[in-house]
């Protein structure tokens, strides 16, 4: 079993996630690739104490970069929007 800090990397703040945020509450994480929407559900509960209705993630690949003569790759990661119950919120997010 993954602990809940290796699920949930970081939180996206962005001027799109906080529109989406205030019209549905919904929060979005950048997550680990491997978590499923189950373990993303729970980990978002354990860590902030909030109940969650429901999770959509979404796989990006990581971008071909170029240094000169040489090609690299960025890392693939996910993206969680998670949907919270009406009540709920998370203080980290709130400005």
């Amino acid at each position: 079993m993954k602990q809940a800090r290796e699920i949930v990397i970081a939180p996206m703040i962005t001027e799109k996630t906080s529109s989406i945020q205030n019209a549905t509450n919904s929060y979005t994480f950048k997550v680990s690739v491997n978590a499923n929407k189950i373990e993303i559900a729970k980990a978002i509960e354990h860590i902030f104490n909030v109940d969650v209705l429901r999770v959509n993630t979404i796989r990006q690949r990581g971008k071909v970069k170029r240094m000169g003569k040489y090609t690299g790759k960025r890392a693939d990661w996910k993206k969680a929007i998670v949907k919270l119950k009406d009540g709920d919120s998370i203080a980290e997010f709130e400005a």
